[in-house]
């Protein structure tokens, strides 16, 4: 079944990331990614599987693609899915995350650092190899990702998140993201991957 754009979770305004940043972040990007994910789907079954080689071959780099693509999507729908509230924290993820980092103010620190520091993304992660919370960062959407980390709080901080609205000016736009976070749906992210694992 082809992938599909999913429609932004929220219909608010937010604060400080505006509507043309928001029309073109979803509408254009995203959906590239959605669309460019189906179109190597599509190729990938027609691609000669037995002329397949490690320095280049069509499905080798089908395959390579795919992964690039199709984090796109995921990456951008965990991004859009924590926005749309207004940055009250709240909830069993607090909790676990002053368990974690000593305070919830010292996880911010290491977030917001981690956002500074990345040139693709940042991801609070539930990893499921150690049972723990994680900031995680990759410079590009297939490269850095941790095998068996969940995410429950995804930042980008690639330059077409926020440029329009800040310039060169990221760290006013980590605050802001901070500002627009949805706790409820983060909380709600974290419940279902570590009820299913069964460590809360």
């Amino acid at each position: 079944m082809p992938y599909q754009v999913k429609p932004l979770p929220f219909t608010k305004e937010l604060t400080g990331i505006s509507k043309k940043t928001l029309d073109i972040h979803h509408g254009k990007l995203y959906t590239g990614y959605v669309n460019k994910s189906n179109e190597i789907e599509e190729k990938m079954k027609k691609a000669d599987k037995a002329a397949a080689n490690a320095s280049y071959s069509e499905i080798g780099e089908l395959k390579r693609q795919q992964s690039f693509a199709l984090n796109g999507v995921y990456l951008h729908e965990a991004y859009f899915n924590v926005l749309g509230g207004d940055g009250t924290r709240k909830g069993s993820l607090v909790d676990w995350i002053k368990k974690e980092f000593g305070s919830y103010e010292e996880w911010e620190a290491d977030f917001k650092a981690a956002g500074l520091a990345a040139r693709g993304w940042v991801v609070l992660a539930f990893d499921i190899n150690d049972g723990r919370l994680h900031n995680y960062s990759c410079d590009v959407h297939n490269q850095g990702g941790i095998w068996g980390a969940v995410p429950i709080i995804v930042l980008d901080v690639y330059e077409h998140a926020y440029f329009i609205d800040y310039g060169a000016d990221r760290k006013s736009y980590i605050e802001a993201f901070m500002k627009n976070l949805n706790w409820e749906v983060a909380n709600k992210a974290f419940h279902d991957v570590s009820c299913k694992l069964g460590t809360k």
